[in-house]
């Protein structure tokens, strides 16, 4: 596979051939931040010394075979080039020195470094080679001059021809901002149409049953479960199958029912409108669960928005209003006398790299939506010459409006045996009022964090997809 790189060095600029015998060399551009010359890997003819390089037509090929296996490539120097599918790719020797897998550098049980990136000396230099490694074949391998200290002068480092090349890709995809993104914006119609309802037991017993359940909840944020077993356990279950739960002042799990001087509005029959949880703290947890484990109670119906979907709706009405709501801080709290908590945030957050121009490549990485817990605005509070107060009104008019529209709420009453999971981050959630005096209503709840889940998503899409995402930049598999 050839890298398209905007940034990558031409052949022509680099390259020159000896129409001579001798051996073939080029040095690298000016450019280069080096005190020592650039050095590569060649076709290596058995010759006498090499000659000096004529500026003629440039090389055709450079290539890894058993030609060249096992010649050193000239003096140590500081970057070092090699062949990428017909092209010379320039390394900073600290880069590979650094990226060293062997048993030395990393132990194999752990898979921790035994060293520090500050243990490098800056005068590191290196000289390459190509060999024939046995799990990995073709491979590049790096004799070192002023190594790490405590490495001897046996030490090597031998990096795959696909490991570098998928450096390269990574570094100038997380340069460039062009994000890889999974998710599927919904309304209602797309979300009744695509819904997925995943059985317990395969969920639980089957990773590929698991695999495709959190995928789907990944792309969409909304998954169900049915068949699941009328125990106050199943929820720990569930959540799990992906990680472990997140420990909040709620509990480990937390009850979803009427109670008396409730301390949290959702522990009343009332009505509880659109919503995220935790949104005072500073790291929200990324998925809810709520298993139904009583259903009698008349009402209390759920619904769900996406509210990626609302933002983009936004942005393309009011490129003002969601650049106010990527902008405009919002207070969140919980004010109690055991717990405080607070924290206050934007109402759209972005990834690094946004492109406000481009409606379909906003990079919205979170939503943060929550009027129940809302505090007192503390900034841009208003003054007869500030207008961001107002504007902020009217933004958030204009988003709930989107967020609370027909066509955009999915309703389901949830039935006992039936578990929803959904990203806190990005869908609401909501409940209708129910009447506690004719029957129970009661949920189980738990929460996971952002990090335990990608962290299974990537194991189970290394292990059926031979890739993984993070950062928007997908890594394939490689040794």
């Amino acid at each position: 596979m050839s890298l398209n790189l905007s940034t990558r060095l031409p052949l022509r600029a680099l390259l020159a051939q000896a129409t001579r015998a001798g051996t073939r060399r080029w040095r690298p551009p000016i450019a280069l931040k080096s005190t020592a010359p650039a050095r590569q890997f060649w076709n290596k003819p058995q010759s006498p010394a090499p000659q000096p390089v004529p500026q003629q037509a440039p090389q055709e090929h450079l290539v890894h075979d058993a030609s060249n296996a096992g010649q050193l490539d000239g003096m140590p120097a500081k970057h070092v080039a090699v062949n990428i599918d017909g092209d010379p790719r320039v390394f900073d020797t600290v880069f590979l020195r650094d990226s060293c897998t062997c048993p030395q550098c990393v132990d194999p049980d752990s898979k921790q470094k035994r060293f520090q990136t500050a243990d490098i000396p800056e005068n590191l230099e290196g000289s390459c080679r190509t060999v024939v490694d046995k799990e990995k074949g073709w491979v590049v391998e790096v004799v070192w001059q002023n190594d790490v200290p405590g490495y001897g002068p046996e030490h090597r480092t031998r990096h795959s021809i696909d490991w570098l090349r998928r450096a390269l890709n990574t570094e100038l995809e997380l340069r460039g901002g062009v994000r890889s993104d999974e998710r599927v914006l919904w309304d209602k119609d797309t979300i009744v149409k695509h819904n997925k309802w995943v059985d317990y037991k395969a969920y639980m017993t089957e990773d590929e049953a698991l695999f495709d359940a959190i995928s789907h909840l990944n792309k969409f944020g909304l998954l169900f479960l049915k068949n699941v077993p009328k125990s106050e356990e199943s929820v720990v279950d569930i959540a799990g199958r992906i990680g472990n739960l997140k420990d909040t002042f709620y509990g480990r799990t937390w009850d979803v029912r009427s109670k008396p001087k409730a301390e949290n509005i959702a522990y009343t029959q009332h009505y509880l409108g659109l919503h995220m949880d935790l949104l005072y703290t500073s790291n929200p947890p990324h998925l809810q669960l709520l298993h139904s484990i009583r259903a009698q109670a008349p009402g209390g119906e759920s619904f769900f928005s996406d509210s990626f979907h609302a933002a983009h709706q936004l942005h393309a009405s009011s490129a003002f209003h969601f650049r106010t709501l990527c902008t405009f801080p919002v207070t969140y709290e919980y004010h109690h006398p055991t717990q405080h908590y607070h924290y206050t945030r934007p109402t759209i957050e972005l990834f690094p790299y946004p492109k406000y121009s481009e409606p379909t490549n906003l990079a919205i990485r979170h939503v943060n939506w929550s009027p129940p817990f809302q505090g007192p605005f503390e900034a841009r509070i208003g003054g007869e010459n500030q207008t961001a107060l107002r504007n902020y009104i009217s933004a958030s008019h204009a988003f709930d409006k989107l967020l609370g529209s027909e066509e955009n709420l999915y309703e389901y009453r949830m039935n006992e045996g039936e578990c929803v999971i959904f990203d806190n981050r990005r869908v609401l959630h909501a409940r209708r009022a129910f009447d506690a005096t004719k029957g129970e209503r009661w949920l189980k709840g738990a929460y996971v964090d952002d990090d335990v889940f990608f962290s299974k998503l990537r194991v189970l899409e290394e292990k059926f997809n031979g890739s993984w995402i993070s950062d928007g930049v997908v890594r394939h598999a490689i040794k």
